[in-house]
């Protein structure tokens, strides 16, 4: 059902991604400081499995590109946003294949979305911060720019107990020195990069994400994906067998640099 769910939205309007001309929200609502208007007169679910506490590791540097490159581990990270559908197909195909990988979430999806944060830690996954509205964060004035950064660590704290184990910067790369400096403040010691983009939030098709990936992979790379596109669902399984034919695993972020 869920594949079935993937191809669907592949034929369809494709989901929204890391693009710098797109909003990484939920696609529908662009939330404030307060409750989603989507969610009005529901609950907020049972928190999930606390997330790990940001992740802290002395002598590596502030910006993380990538792991150590003597270990047989990439760590695959995805930008969290997208049909919910999608993004649990994604997440199934991962386990299916005894991977673990790490989801950077947007604090606008989590409030229309909030049973995903469960559904990430429940398997096994990494829970981040990818800031509240997927804005150009480093673009923006240090005041709007940590409202991005604190907001998304808010709601990460109220679903899971914790602001998420990483911080990764909205519709950039590296982070500036102001924004490195703005996520420590909001509790990060380490922002993360990667140093292997997927180019998958502009829908190249599954084949070329495959190839994109496992052309440009190392052992200790960080591969930079999205949860909410049916491409990366299917490009996902060769991606995991071409590591496993390599003697590399698919881990946390958190496992491959600690």
């Amino acid at each position: 059902m869920l594949r079935a769910a993937a191809s669907a939205l592949a034929a369809g309007a494709p989901a929204a991604g890391c693009d710098p001309h797109r909003d990484e929200g939920s696609g529908t609502v662009r939330t404030t400081d307060g409750p989603s208007t989507s969610g009005a007169g529901r609950r907020p679910p049972a928190p999930a499995h606390a997330a790990r506490p940001p992740t802290r590791v002395p002598g590596l540097p502030v910006q993380i590109e990538h792991g150590p490159r003597d270990r047989r581990a990439v760590a695959l990270t995805f930008h969290g946003a997208g049909d919910p559908k999608v993004a649990t197909a994604l997440l199934g195909e991962a386990e299916r294949a005894g991977a673990q990988v790490t989801v950077l979430a947007v604090g606008a999806w989590l409030d229309v979305q909030p049973a995903m944060a469960r559904r990430i830690l429940d398997g096994g996954h990494e829970l981040g911060n990818h800031t509240m509205h997927h804005r150009a964060v480093c673009a923006l004035p240090a005041a709007e720019a940590y409202a991005e950064i604190r907001r998304c660590a808010d709601r990460l704290r109220r679903l899971t107990g914790s602001i998420g184990s990483w911080f990764r910067p909205s519709r950039t790369r590296r982070a500036t020195d102001l924004v490195v400096r703005l996520a420590r403040e909001a509790g990060y010691p380490h922002v993360l990069s990667y140093d292997v983009d997927s180019l998958d939030a502009t829908d190249p098709g599954a084949p070329a994400v495959q190839r994109t990936v496992l052309d440009a992979v190392r052992p200790g790379s960080v591969v930079s994906l999205h949860l909410g596109h049916a491409g990366t669902v299917a490009a996902l399984p060769p991606i995991l067998d071409g590591l496993r034919r390599r003697g590399l695993r698919a881990v946390t972020t958190t496992e491959l640099v600690t």
